[in-house]
C-alpha cells in the first residue's frame, strides 16, 4: 500500500506540480534566484549585524541548512543514486533550481505571517499563512488545511525524519567503529535532551556553530576528491546527464526510475516547497519578508548544487558499487566511496560528521514538531515536554529500525505535505510577489537595508507586533 501510495503521489502528482509550479514562480518573478543571486549574500551578511534576542537570518540559515545538509547530502543522496541511477542527480538540480523561487516565496510569506508570542519569540509557517492568509478565499477550510499540514509536519519531521537521521547516523557509527547501534542511538538521545529543552535559541546557537565547521570540512574533503579526479569528472557529468534522459542503457531503472528519485530525494534533501523551511524562516528577525526569502533560497543553492554533487561525485568516481544496493550498503554508501579515495581514515570521518550533522537535523526536525506542537495547543509548555520526551524516544528507536521502512513511510507523509504546501503558495503567489516587489523598490531607490512597513499591507492578516522592532529610523541609506 505505501509503495502504491508512493508511486501515485511521488511519482506522479508530485512531479507534474513541483517543477511547473516552480518554473511559474521563476518566470513571474523575473529569475528572482538568480537576479538577486549576488545580494543574497550581503543580506546573509547583514544578519551578523541584528541587536535582538531573536534568531538572526543567519541562525535560521544555519538550521535549515542543518536539517538539510546530513542524511539527506549523505545517505539520501547515496539512496537516488542506487534506486534511481546516475541520472537521478540531474532531476535534483532541476528541483534544487527551480525550487529556489518556491523556497523564496514559501519563506517571505512564512515572514510575513508570523505571530509574536508571549515570550517574544515568532512562530510561523504554512500552517499560519494558510489560517491567516486564506482565510478570506477558503473560509472555515483555512484553519482545518492548517491543521493538516501541521499533522503531516509533525508525523513527517517529528517522528519519521528523526528515526532516518538517528538510522543513519548509528549506522555509520556501527560501520566504522563497530559500536553496537542502540549504544550510540542512546548516546544521541542524551545530547539531543540537552539541547532541544532549551529551546529555539539554544537550538539555533548550537547549529550556528556546528552547520558551517562541518559543511565546510565536508566541502573541503570532497574538493580534494574532485582535484584529485579531475580527468574523470566530464565523464561523470557525462554519465548524470544521459542516465536523465535514459540514453545509458546500462542503469537501472531508466528515466522513470532517474526523475522519480530525483524529485523524491531532491525535495527531501532540499526541501524546496515542501514548507518546513518556512517553520525555521518564520522564527527570524529581518528587516523585511523578502530579506529571509533571499536567505532560506541561498540554502537551497548550498544543499542541492553544492553539497548534493559533491557527495554524488565522490560516490560516482569511486570503484564502489552503487547500483541496486541493499538499505545497510545505502547507509554506509558515502562512507565507502570516501575510504577507496583517500583511505580508510574517511570511514571515521564521515561517521563523526555525520553524527554532527545528523544531530543537527534531529534538532531542526524536533522544532518543526515543536511548532505544529504549539499550532494546536499555544503557548502549552507541558504539551511541548511531552514532545520533547517523545522525540527522545524516537531517537532511540531510530537506532533499531530498517531504513526502507522509514523511508516508505516518511516518503508518502512527505508527498503530502508538500502538495498542501504547494497549495497554499500557489494561492498566495500574487501576495508574494507584492512582498518582492516592495522590496525591490525600495532596493530600487537607493535604500541600503530595505524596511518592511506592515501599514502598507492592511488588508492582509497579518501581527503587526511582530514588525514592530523595525520601527527605527526608515531614513534611505544610500547603496
Amino acid at each position: 500500500m505505501l509503495d502504491f501510495l508512493n508511486d501515485l503521489i511521488n511519482g506522479k502528482i508530485l512531479i507534474a506540480v513541483l517543477i511547473p509550479l516552480g518554473l511559474i514562480f521563476t518566470i513571474w518573478s523575473r529569475g528572482v534566484q538568480f537576479r538577486l543571486f549576488g545580494s543574497m549574500f550581503s543580506v546573509l551578511g547583514q544578519g551578523f549585524q541584528h541587536e535582538t534576542d531573536q534568531p538572526s537570518s543567519f541562525q535560521a540559515l544555519a538550521l535549515s541548512v542543518a536539517g538539510r545538509v546530513g542524511g539527506g547530502n549523505i545517505a539520501g543522496v547515496a539512496a537516488a543514486l542506487a534506486l534511481g541511477g546516475p541520472g537521478a542527480i540531474f532531476w535534483m538540480w532541476v528541483v534544487g533550481l527551480v525550487g529556489m523561487a518556491t523556497s523564496y516565496f514559501e519563506c517571505t510569506l512564512a515572514q510575513l505571517y508570523k505571530q509574536k508570542e508571549h515570550n517574544g519569540d515568532f512562530r510561523g509557517g504554512p500552517a499560519y499563512y494558510i489560517k491567516h492568509g486564506l482565510g478570506k478565499k477558503l473560509g472555515k477550510a483555512a484553519p482545518v488545511l492548517g491543521f493538516v499540514y501541521s499533522l503531516l509536519l509533525l508525523v513527517t519531521f517529528g517522528f519519521a525524519f528523526i528515526c532516518f537521521q538517528s538510522f543513519a547516523t548509528t549506522s555509520s557509527i556501527d560501520s566504522a567503529f563497530d559500536t553496537p547501534r542502540l549504544w550510540s542511538g542512546i548516546g544521541l538521545a542524551v545530547m539531543v535532551s540537552l539541547v532541544i529543552f532549551g529551546g529555539v535559541r539554544r537550538i539555533a546557537s548550537v547549529a550556528e556553530i556546528i552547520v558551517p565547521v562541518m559543511a565546510v570540512f565536508y566541502a573541503l574533503l570532497g574538493l580534494f576528491v574532485l582535484v584529485t579526479h579531475l580527468p574523470q569528472i566530464p565523464g561523470a557529468f557525462a554519465t548524470i546527464v544521459t542516465s536523465a534522459f535514459g540514453l545509458n542503457e546500462a542503469v537501472a531503472g531508466g528515466i522513470g526510475g532517474a526523475i522519480m528519485m530525483g524529485v523524491n530525494r531532491g525535495l527531501f534533501s532540499n526541501e524546496a516547497g515542501l514548507g518546513s523551511a518556512p517553520n525555521v524562516a518564520a522564527a527570524a528577525y529581518v528587516e523585511h519578508p523578502a530579506q529571509q526569502g533571499m536567505v532560506q533560497s541561498l540554502s537551497v543553492f548550498i544543499d542541492t548544487i553544492i553539497m548534493c554533487t559533491v557527495t554524488a561525485l565522490i560516490i560516482i568516481l569511486s570503484t564502489q558499487s552503487y547500483l541496486g544496493v541493499d538499505d545497510e550498503v545505502q547507509g554506509v554508501l558515502t562512507q565507502l566511496a570516501l575510504a577507496d579515495h583517500v583511505g580508510g581514515w574517511a570511514e571515521y570521518f564521515i561517521a563523526f560528521a555525520l553524527f554532527l550533522f545528523a544531530f543537527s537535523s534531529i534538532m531542526y526536525s524536533y522544532y518543526l514538531g515543536e511548532n505544529a506542537v504549539d499550532y494546536y495547543i499555544p503557548d502549552n509548555m507541558i504539551a511541548v515536554n511531552i514532545y520533547r520526551v517523545i522525540v527522545i524516544g524516537f531517537v532511540v528507536l531510530g537506532s533499531t529500525v530498517q531504513l526502507g521502512d522509514v523511508l516508505s513511510f516518511s516518503d508518502v507523509t512527505m508527498g503530502l505535505l508538500a502538495m498542501v504546501n504547494l497549495f497554499a503558495v500557489a494561492l498566495l503567489f500574487p501576495i508574494g510577489l507584492r512582498v518582492m516587489r516592495d522590496f525591490d523598490a525600495q532596493r530600487k531607490a537607493g535604500v541600503k537595508v530595505p524596511m518592511f512597513d506592515a501599514d502598507k499591507f492592511d488588508d492582509l492578516d497579518i501581527d503587526k507586533s511582530a514588525w514592530q522592532l523595525t520601527e527605527r529610523s526608515h531614513e534611505d541609506t544610500p547603496a
